[in-house]
């Protein structure tokens, strides 16, 4: 990791001189995070000096460098320089980078292509609309660089599983709270017991599923009611969903702590292929085990499925 230029940029920042900003925002080769199990994902306003210095310190595994909402007209220019300066910096870490950029309407396209250079790990691009949009950024994208598109609006919703045109498109993150506007919903039926978000919630995630796209649950704004969101992500686990949206390092702490069986699950996958492949050299497919029920062949697959995405990521 180069030693980043904290006081020439500080300087610059003081004096709002974007144009020296730019020329310390030398793009560089950068190690790829190609990691997929990450379970929190914690948005920082790129235009925060103060937050950019934090993430090597963060326990959270994903990092969204957020050019879009929170920041205002102003400072977008900024953010996007502050971003590419910190990517230039950081060849390599442990965390995965998303810059979440503007919607395409409202420079989209022209952020993708300046950051495209700077080699961020994945692209996030909000209130997308149609498989056209998502073939149009994937032709200015690098190859190498992952596609992530944020769900919140009706037309992303009735195109759902249509939006993965590519192997690159790699997580889909629901947007309620745009979602739920623009479907002309109350933001009063994000409950825990409406069947209308627990059908919202049930889709998404199974589409994503069928998709092989990560399904990353919405951002609970009320970061300080931390029992509340608790029983968000109890309710989202139960389901089948593995990360979530953070605001706060206190909602990264919880996601972590509630996601966090991964180790349990490995060793549960491991312990069922080895018992299955074990009674399939006596031929048998299909047998009840005390510990772990009933153990077919797609009970197996499944096992083995997991074992080999850990090895992957």
């Amino acid at each position: 990791m180069k030693v980043f230029p904290l006081e020439e940029v500080e300087k610059a920042l003081l004096a709002r001189d974007l144009s020296q900003l730019d020329l310390m925002a030398v793009p560089n080769s950068r190690d790829i995070n190609k990691k997929e199990n990450y379970r929190s994902i914690l948005m920082l306003s790129a235009h925060n000096l103060k937050h950019l210095l934090k993430i090597p310190s963060l326990d959270t595994e994903c990092i969204i460098l957020n050019l879009e909402d929170g920041v205002s007209k102003e400072e977008k220019p900024f953010a996007l320089v502050l971003c590419a300066l910190f990517l230039s910096h950081h060849e390599k870490c442990d965390k995965k980078i998303v810059v979440r950029v503007n919607a395409l309407s409202e420079g989209g396209y022209d952020e993708i292509a300046y950051l495209n250079q700077f080699k961020p790990d994945a692209i996030r691009v909000p209130k997308i609309r149609t498989p056209h949009e998502v073939q149009n950024i994937l032709h200015l994208l690098d190859e190498d660089i992952e596609l992530h598109l944020s769900i919140e609006t009706c037309e992303a919703w009735a195109n759902l599983a249509a939006l993965k045109v590519d192997k690159r498109v790699k997580a889909f993150y629901l947007g309620i709270l745009d979602l739920f506007a623009d479907m002309h919903l109350s933001q009063s039926q994000i409950q825990k017991e409406n069947p209308t978000m627990l059908y919202i919630l049930s889709h998404f995630l199974i589409t994503c599923k069928a998709l092989h796209v990560k399904p990353v649950s919405f951002v609970y704004q009320d970061f300080k009611n931390l029992d509340e969101f608790r029983s968000w992500l109890e309710l989202e686990k139960s389901m089948g969903y593995d990360a979530k949206g953070c605001i706060s390092p206190s909602q990264v702490t919880l996601v972590n702590e509630i996601f966090q069986d991964e180790v349990a699950q490995l060793e549960r996958a491991r312990i069922i292929v080895k018992l299955f492949e074990m009674h399939q050299e006596l031929g048998i497919s299909g047998f009840v085990d005390e510990e772990y029920g009933f153990v077919d062949e797609p009970i197996y697959k499944g096992a083995l499925a997991l074992l080999n995405r850990s090895i992957s990521s």
